[in-house]
């Protein structure tokens, strides 16, 4: 059968122009297939349009509309993921523009789908006690729990996004003074982190007992799952949701009911914030494309500074105010007087 000029325009898209032309990142790439493969499946079951026969008059406003909400109340999808998925269309449908203008209006039309209002999530992070109970549980008497701990310290210490910690390479590690790695982020973003003497000799053991800093092991996966593969992103969740739930029945006020791996990385960057660093630096740090998204750390930190000080502070005893004083002027108390 012959391929439709979609199937076409989608193989170049995902194949070719979001890594040669964008640069963009595996995981993006991915993303974007799987969006693109819910959507084909949503107009299989939905209009019974088969992903081999699908073309461009088959697509319409209307019915990305629908498989938006079909994203949210059919598959139970929380409104980012829907607009993730929306995002993906979007980037396909902007790629269009510049190819081919058989159905421009309604690519038009499917641009102009706005993006869904959601609350933010509340910024789940640990304290400086919070974050040396949870260093505290793995038992280090064991290569596991040796893995574990080296692994969520440079968590913490690079402030890291969970793929970004699962694709680190032995190559990525300097151990010189200081030691740093070399972290590819969102976007196939590089930035340069070092870490602490500390986390520096944990790490360099971590290493040196799994045969990691030999020349022939300067790609294998830093972190492995004990089978030489590299630890998945799933993976490394279950480990730090194990530790947490350990550290929170021993003090559950410092370790709070949701945390994730991201919750690391947000620990950091509230103890930079905490301790003076300028956000341009925390930016930096994190890999933020824009500063705007690091300000939030300085919001919660003020919010706390705040409420510090309202708890602290001692409300004088208001003196008495004249009864004359309490209306808008000395005639109109004159006026109201014997009424």
């Amino acid at each position: 059968m012959k391929p439709t000029n979609f199937a076409k325009y989608l193989t170049d898209f995902l194949g070719k122009y979001l890594d040669g032309e964008r640069g963009c990142s595996p995981n993006t790439v991915v993303a974007y297939r799987d969006a693109m493969t819910l959507f084909l499946i949503f107009m299989r079951d939905t209009y019974n349009v088969g992903a081999d026969r699908i073309d461009f008059k088959d697509i319409t406003q209307e019915r990305v509309i629908a498989f938006l909400g079909w994203i949210e109340t059919e598959r139970k999808c929380s409104v980012q993921t829907r607009n993730a998925r929306l995002a993906a269309i979007h980037s396909f449908f902007r790629f269009l523009l510049y190819r081919s203008a058989d159905h421009l209006s309604e690519w038009q039309r499917i641009l102009a789908i706005k993006i869904k209002k959601t609350s933010r999530p509340p910024v789940v992070y640990l304290t400086t006690d919070g974050v040396k109970l949870l260093f505290a549980q793995p038992d280090t008497s064991r290569p596991k729990g040796r893995r574990d701990l080296t692994l969520l310290s440079l968590m913490y210490e690079c402030a890291a996004r969970v793929q970004e910690i699962a694709s680190l390479v032995p190559a990525r590690v300097n151990l010189g003074k200081p030691t740093t790695l070399r972290i590819t982020g969102k976007g196939n973003k590089t930035r340069i982190v070092p870490i602490s003497e500390q986390s520096s000799k944990l790490l360099k053991a971590y290493m040196q007992e799994n045969q990691l800093l030999d020349d022939y092991a300067n790609l294998y996966p830093l972190f492995n799952n004990g089978r030489g593969d590299m630890l998945t992103r799933m993976g490394i969740t279950v480990i730090v949701k194990k530790y947490a739930a350990m550290a929170r029945k021993i003090n559950p006020s410092l370790i709070p009911p949701k945390i994730s791996p991201h919750s690391l990385r947000h620990s950091k960057a509230m103890m930079l914030q905490q301790n003076g660093v300028n956000l341009v630096c925390i930016r930096d740090f994190l890999g933020h494309r824009s500063v705007t998204t690091t300000e939030i750390y300085a919001r919660i930190d003020n919010k706390q500074k705040r409420e510090a000080i309202e708890k602290t502070s001692v409300s004088p005893t208001p003196k008495k105010i004249p009864s004359w004083q309490k209306n808008k002027g000395l005639l109109q108390w004159l006026e109201n007087l014997g009424k």
